[in-house]
Parts: C-alpha cells; sequence; structure tokens
C-alpha cells in the first residue's frame, strides 16, 4: 500500500507541474500577441510558437488521459 501511495503522489506532483507550466504559457500569450504588434515576422514567429506549444500540451494531456477521451 505504501508503494501505491507514493507513486500517487508523484503522478500528482507531475501533474500539478504539468498544469502550472501549461498556466504560465496561457497566461503569456496575451502578452507575447501584443508585444508582436503587427509585425508579420513576429506574428509568424508567434504562430509558430503556439503551434510548438499547443502540439506538445496536446500530446502531454493525451499521453496522460486514461481511456478514450469524451466526444463533445
Amino acid at each position: 500500500m505504501a508503494q501505491e501511495i507514493n507513486e500517487l503522489e508523484t503522478e500528482v506532483s507531475e501533474e500539478v507541474t504539468v498544469m502550472g507550466s501549461a498556466t504560465t504559457l496561457i497566461n503569456g500569450f496575451a502578452d507575447r500577441l501584443r508585444d508582436a504588434g503587427v509585425d508579420p515576422a513576429k506574428l509568424a514567429k508567434l504562430q509558430s510558437d503556439l503551434d510548438t506549444s499547443g502540439n506538445a500540451l496536446a500530446a502531454a494531456v493525451a499521453a496522460n488521459t486514461p481511456g478514450e477521451p469524451a466526444q463533445g
């Protein structure tokens, strides 16, 4: 039983870290968009960064979601 509790504690800690990172990423979107202004190169870089971050976040969620995702 102690092993299971330790494993659960580790999982919870990892999830909290991932959620904190996602929150930081999402909160930074508005600032980065505002900083990009109307500069096409900055906007293209922002789009690329968002695609990369979004794909990484989606992969992390999918890898850590048991069973079939709910259909909306």
